[in-house]
């Protein structure tokens, strides 16, 4: 495939902290995504909660599943863009590598631990995981990822990590937070992608889970567009058939969207490279009719399902676990393993260890500490 002048040309790249050769017959963000498929945190992803814990159900989305169906919707966008298709893959397989166990009350649980420590963010932490915690090579820490892909994997970062990072890596990843300017048109994909996928999904699960209705999805419109267009097609469809063909529809549409919103704004701005992409504002985007419809939809799935008195309920069962977890790992480091109890930095040993862990691990070794059942 033939790339566009503002997409990231491998050839181009600003490189790797450690230099390597190239490989004979990959690109170096073929190489990316090939290390992180491999990597000990990439597998952990198939045991870590997307809204439903792992012991709720075999068919919800995990971290991992939701990676695969973020990097799919990744790769057919960045198809019609002429955009980078492996490092649009490599950044979407990586982006979710430093989430905690049980989703985003892990996320909290160990922010609240962390507080006077240097505090604790997801995506900071799937940086960290590439850059430091996977032990794979004999010459350094970490997956030794090209600056492109570790840009993309660190969608969001406070200004005080970001200034942390400037200080360790001048001109690096933590720059442009700092200087307002935006990450490869690649990286601004995949964070559309990650958004289009949850929404999709999250309403999948939902209605599988039982804890939200077709009925209650009539407060949607851009659900109710969809399922009227099936309907109009099918008009005897009901159940799951019509909850996935309407869930594709939507999808589609969705995709097309910001495909046609996108190449508008690239032909306004004109880049003629990625670094001047980087300079332009935000470039991958919804149509303004479609970004109040998928703000109106996130608003429905946080208030009718990730507010949930049954999610609320799991929720406060795993923070519970996690917080007990963290106060014994610090008050005996002894109970992880070496390279973690040893590290003189304690509290982020702790925090990484628990990161890394997955829903099921958690939940063992939080009864193995306190003899306590929580689930």
């Amino acid at each position: 495939m033939t790339l566009a002048p503002y997409a990231s040309h491998p050839e181009q790249t600003r490189g790797r902290r450690y230099p390597e050769l190239p490989a004979p017959t990959r690109s170096d963000f073929q190489r990316d995504r090939d290390r992180i498929v491999h990597s000990t945190a990439f597998r952990r992803l198939v045991y870590k909660t997307q809204v439903f814990l792992n012991h709720e159900g075999d068919l919800f989305r995990t971290r991992l599943t939701h990676s695969l169906e973020v990097a799919q919707l990744g790769r057919s966008i960045a198809r019609s863009l002429g955009l980078n298709e492996d490092l649009v893959e490599a950044i979407a397989l990586a982006h979710d590598l430093g989430h905690t166990p049980f989703g985003h009350a892990g996320q909290d649980v160990l922010n609240e631990c962390m507080q006077g420590h240097g505090g604790f963010e997801h995506n900071l932490q799937s940086l960290r995981v590439v850059d430091e915690l996977e032990e794979r090579y004999p010459a350094y820490n970490g997956l030794n990822l090209a600056f492109e892909t570790r840009e993309g994997i660190l969608k969001h970062c406070s200004r005080r990590h970001a200034e942390m990072l400037e200080a360790q890596e001048p001109g690096g990843v933590g720059r442009r937070f700092l200087e307002g300017s935006q990450p490869s048109l690649e990286a601004q994909l995949c964070n559309l992608a990650d958004e289009i996928a949850y929404n999709a999904h999250d309403i999948d699960d939902g209605v599988r889970s039982g804890l939200i209705t077709m009925e209650q999805l009539e407060a949607v419109p851009l659900f109710v567009r969809f399922r009227d267009e099936t309907l109009a097609e099918f008009p005897q469809l009901q159940g799951r058939r019509l909850l996935f063909d309407t869930i594709r529809r939507m999808l589609s549409q969705q995709v097309y969207d910001v495909i046609g919103a996108t190449q508008a704004l690239l032909a306004e701005h004109g880049p003629g490279s990625a670094d001047e992409a980087r300079l332009c504002p935000p470039l991958v985007r919804f149509s303004t009719a479609m970004r109040e419809d998928s703000t109106a939809l996130k608003r429905f799935l946080f208030k009718e399902l990730y507010r949930h008195p049954q999610v609320n309920e799991t929720t406060a069962k795993a923070k519970q676990v996690l917080s007990e977890l963290f106060a014994a790992y610090v008050a005996q480091p002894s109970g992880m393993p070496s390279d973690f109890a040893q590290r003189e930095d304690q509290h982020r040993a702790v925090a990484d260890y628990i990161a890394g862990m997955t829903d099921r691990f958690a939940v063992r070794e939080h009864e193995r500490l306190t003899g306590q059942k929580v689930f």
